[in-house]
């Protein structure tokens, strides 16, 4: 199992070690370094800077959000990056949700979000492919344009630039069954938002069979401390925000996620304070149990026990969120 670093995105503004951490990361052999977005910091500029101040360490988004680009944008900024790092690029796409989508992007959450997203990983690959113009007859992303405002004008093209790595890895965050299956035949991996070492099965039969080389890299926060319940005020704050706040209270793939992994009333119970504005309550409302068995949060012999699972299972790369020096250093040395 390798180890990645995880950055996530910034919060009111750009955090000061993120590059020593990242620099930190590929002196320890950490394999990748990611970073994220959500309605603030973009996904690419910050690993572009990254990539300028490292050189082994790879280079991934997890996730770039699909409704904030075209995918032919999307696959610009890929090919882009690929080349200017020497080919240590990463693309990591996810769907987000409607309250994003319709809210931040301003386009409607599409009905049939497997279709959309198969849609737009198939333009992705014929850019980076280069074999010939880029068409697709999709309901949701169809190259030309042909829709009712239309000029007809439109013609098929091809990338100028020539992308470094037509096999360029793309990985998707899905979390439903379904999703997840789809993300096995379609893409080169996934990568889960909450992962259960010991209860794979509550993300569908799809693991049981994956494809050569398929990655599975989820993102974990971890923690090398002394009191395990304080170390997990991190983890219950985070969850709060995503299953309270992030999504709407009838569409919220990521408390229905937690309604799957056994927690269906502590999901709605985060959900109804969070909504009512009673945030301290929604964190404190998230078990200590759910938030353990999704991170690595501990003095470090818990750790090195807890990682046994992790290793035993389809993971192939751990995405740390691991907020210190000490700790990235103490998770390389139990990995190694």
């Amino acid at each position: 199992m390798r180890l990645g670093l995880a950055l996530g995105y910034w919060g009111r503004g750009p955090a000061a070690d993120q590059v020593p951490l990242a620099q930190e990361a590929e002196r320890l052999g950490y394999h990748s370094v990611w970073t994220a977005e959500s309605w603030g910091s973009d996904a690419f500029t910050p690993l572009t800077w990254i990539a300028a101040h490292t050189s082994r360490i790879l280079l991934g988004t997890a996730v770039a959000q699909m409704a904030a680009r075209s995918p032919t944008t999307t696959a610009m900024h890929a090919l882009t990056l690929d080349h200017l790092s020497g080919g240590r690029m990463l693309l990591g796409l996810g769907l987000s949700g409607p309250q994003v989508v319709e809210g931040w992007y301003g386009r409607p959450f599409p009905k049939s979000p497997l279709t959309a997203t198969r849609e737009y990983v198939d333009v992705v690959r014929q850019v980076l492919r280069r074999t010939a113009p880029v068409t697709t007859d999709g309901g949701f992303h169809p190259l030309p344009y042909r829709g009712p405002d239309a000029t007809g004008l439109g013609k098929p093209l091809k990338s100028i630039t020539h992308p470094l790595r037509p096999d360029l890895p793309v990985l998707l965050g899905a979390e439903g069954p379904r999703n997840v299956a789809q993300t096995t035949r379609i893409a080169d991996g996934w990568l889960p938002l909450y992962w259960a070492p010991n209860r794979p099965e509550v993300y569908g039969p799809a693991l049981r069979d994956l494809p050569a080389g398929f990655l599975v890299a989820p993102m974990a926060q971890v923690r090398v401390c002394a009191d395990v319940a304080e170390g997990l005020l991190p983890v219950k704050a985070m969850l709060g925000f995503y299953i309270g706040g992030m999504g709407h209270a009838a569409r919220n793939f990521h408390a229905d996620l937690m309604a799957r992994m056994g927690y269906a009333d502590e999901a709605q119970k985060i959900q109804e304070l969070f909504l009512s504005g009673r945030r301290e309550e929604a964190v404190r409302a998230v078990p200590d149990a759910f938030a353990d068995e999704i991170s690595l949060v501990g003095p470090r012999e818990r750790i090195a026990e807890r990682l046994t699972a992790w290793r035993a299972g389809p993971v192939t790369d751990l995405l740390a969120l691991a907020p210190d020096p000490h700790t990235l250093r103490v998770l390389a040395e139990l990995n190694s």
